[in-house]
């Protein structure tokens, strides 16, 4: 299956945009089913960073980690999932336009199912899916709105 992918205008600049999305320890301010986020050993969003998110799916809590693999200011931000049995794989890239004013974002996000959860990919991807595009809607809302 392919990626997950969203594009979202957002009439903010790139740098703004970037710093405030690709920040890990601001997910929980937009993504609605984040219920924490923490860095290992008390580093900050850079490449080979680690950091573990606790997630509300359903009426349950998961906990994944991944290693940020790209961080490239202001247009490109990417985490591979490195630790249990659903990992997310997630990128976002920013495009300025409008000579800069305002900023184009586009998300894609991808799964990869170890053992048992193999099994449950197809429902995280169904539940991402309709959760996503929510998730993004309040990212822009957040950044115009200046909060």
């Amino acid at each position: 299956m392919s990626a997950l992918t969203n594009t979202i205008e957002i009439n903010r600049p790139p740098e703004e945009v970037f710093g405030y999305a690709s920040d890990p320890l601001h997910f929980s301010e937009w993504q609605a089913d984040v219920v924490e986020i923490h860095f290992e050993r008390g580093g900050g969003p850079e490449v080979g960073a680690r950091f573990t998110t606790t997630r509300r799916i359903g009426r349950m809590e998961r906990t994944m980690t991944q290693e940020i693999t790209e961080d490239e200011p202001p247009r490109r931000f990417a985490a591979h999932g490195v630790s249990g049995p659903i990992r997310a794989n997630a990128s976002i890239d920013v495009e300025p336009i409008d000579d800069g004013a305002r900023s184009r974002v586009t998300f894609e996000l991808d799964f990869e199912g170890h053992g048992f959860g193999r099994a449950l990919v197809p429902i995280v991807r169904q539940l991402a899916a309709k959760g996503a595009p929510m998730s993004h809607r309040r990212l822009k809302e957040r950044l115009e709105s200046g909060t």
